[in-house]
């Protein structure tokens, strides 16, 4: 090809491309604003890991995830946890957690053998608080960046002062975390976003926990069930949102009180739906949450019935996104 041709069809290609961009990712040249870290909370898949371990891990690589978020309690975790994990097994129909009764090691090469990487661990409250060394050394082993606490236990969340409490153990738990190699960060459900004793439950604890400490990671379903602003939040605490659950809504719906129980949450259950076949607005949102610090995105559609088909959907989706 001489110089003239050259640069005739480069020429082409440029202006092709500013031109019609979907046209240069079809011919194998992927944008730069896809989700680099689209990965799946293993809680929306526990029954078939329960039964089929292995197996299931294979499905979930094949379906293209690459990252994994997993959920306890683990073999260290505090026994009160364990105690309250085994209550409510008969309740959800499988009792698999953590390790799914493999040894770390053999767990660890499970993943490895499937191109699978764990950079969050979700944990309680009283292992973040009393058992943190062992978390953090099993997370260093996986290679787990994010220690998380999915959820605040209900007997400490009454009032403000109970988040005020909350706050102060945050705190103390950020900054040992990080002493230890790791990050903590909190996800969360829909309580503490209305108005309690005159104040914002959630907003009274980003205000009292240090922002190089305490993290989050947003639940895009829970945030708006509990009637707050999804975007509003990302841009408010801008670089504190490090990972996000990423689930859509089939209709818009809140729930009927504060959000503060499991009944609350069970209700909305069948609400879920993969990405995109809803009513949010995933690419405005996702886009924000990009540009304000948000690293990892997790699928997440609790207990999924048809895994196999919705969370597949949900990865295709997220993966084409130009956000």
């Amino acid at each position: 090809m001489d110089r003239k041709t050259f640069l005739k069809n480069s020429g082409l290609f440029v202006a092709g491309s500013l031109l019609a961009p979907e046209l240069a990712i079809g011919r194998g040249f992927p944008s730069s604003k896809r989700l680099k870290s689209v990965g799946l909370q293993l809680f929306s898949i526990p029954l078939p890991l329960e039964q089929d371990f292995e197996g299931t891990v294979a499905m979930i690589s094949g379906m293209g995830f690459r990252e994994l978020e997993l959920y306890g309690p683990y073999p260290f975790s505090a026994q009160s946890n364990k105690t309250r994990w085994a209550g409510i097994t008969p309740m959800l129909g499988f009792s698999g957690s953590g390790f799914f009764g493999l040894s770390q090691s053999r767990f660890k090469a499970v993943l490895d053998a499937n191109r699978l990487r764990v950079p969050a661990m979700h944990t309680d409250l009283d292992t973040l608080e009393n058992h943190l060394e062992k978390l953090a050394e099993s997370a260093n082993y996986l290679g787990a960046k994010y220690v998380i606490l999915p959820a605040i236990p209900e007997e400490r969340r009454q009032n403000l002062d109970g988040y005020k409490a909350v706050a102060d153990s945050f705190n103390t738990i950020g900054r040992r975390a990080r002493e230890l190699g790791i990050r903590f960060a909190y996800h969360n459900h829909g309580y503490g976003l209305s108005e309690m004793e005159g104040e914002i439950p959630f907003e009274l604890l980003m205000e009292r926990t240090d922002p190089n400490a305490v993290f989050l990671e947003m639940d895009l379903f829970w945030t708006i069930a509990g009637r707050a602003d999804p975007i509003a939040y990302l841009k408010k605490y801008k670089n504190r949102y490090r990972l996000m659950h990423v689930k859509d809504m089939a209709q818009l719906k809140h729930f009927e009180g504060d959000g503060g129980d499991a009944a609350q949450w069970i209700a909305l259950f069948p609400n879920m739906t993969s990405a995109g076949s809803g009513v949010l607005s995933l690419p405005e949102i996702l886009s924000v949450a990009r540009k304000n610090g948000v690293k990892h995105f997790f699928v997440e559609q609790d207990m999924a019935k048809k895994p196999e088909v919705v969370l597949k959907k949900s990865l295709d989706y997220l993966l084409a996104l130009d956000v």
